[in-house]
């Protein structure tokens, strides 16, 4: 499954626009690797056409133990690279413990809690669903406060020069 979330920011309101997952495998489709590739492809080409974000950000790379599920995260990771180059979007990168610390707080945050933390920070009913969607919701969110910690430095600056 790979995760999507849009938000939207204005002034310090933060607001989710959509979220969804992207599943590898089909009932009844074809699930080798080249058609899962293609569907995330086709579904977040949709995502970037319909909303026109900003920027785009997602999990840096990180060890794995496994190596085959390592380089399936990769594989589908080029996707999203690739669609982001197409549409021209910057891209940001942050790493599992940025993303935790920056909406949990705490580095080894577990699933749950960033559901939950996802939930309370974008004003949701529930938690998002599926896990993979309220990590992207959290990438997101990362994004959004590491930008806003990058204009106020900015301004500071400029203030000061």
């Amino acid at each position: 499954m790979t995760g999507y979330g849009v938000i939207s920011i204005e002034g310090t309101r933060l607001s989710c626009i959509e979220y969804g997952g992207v599943s590898g495998l089909t009932k009844g489709g074809s699930n080798l690797l080249p058609d899962r590739l293609t569907r995330i492809y086709t579904k977040l080409r949709s995502v970037l056409e319909r909303h026109a974000p900003e920027v785009v950000a997602v999990e840096d790379i990180f060890y794995a133990v496994n190596a085959k599920s390592a380089l399936k995260l990769g594989q589908a990771r080029g996707v999203i690279l690739l669609a982001a180059g197409q549409f021209e979007i910057p891209l940001f990168e942050y790493s599992p413990l940025e993303v935790k610390k920056a909406v949990v707080g705490y580095g080894r945050a577990e699933k749950s809690q960033i559901q939950v933390m996802v939930r309370n920070l974008l004003n949701l009913k529930e938690e998002p669903q599926p896990h993979d969607a309220a990590d992207a919701l959290a990438i997101a969110l990362c994004h959004a406060f590491n930008a806003s910690r990058l204009r106020h430095t900015q301004r500071r600056w400029s203030r000061l020069g």
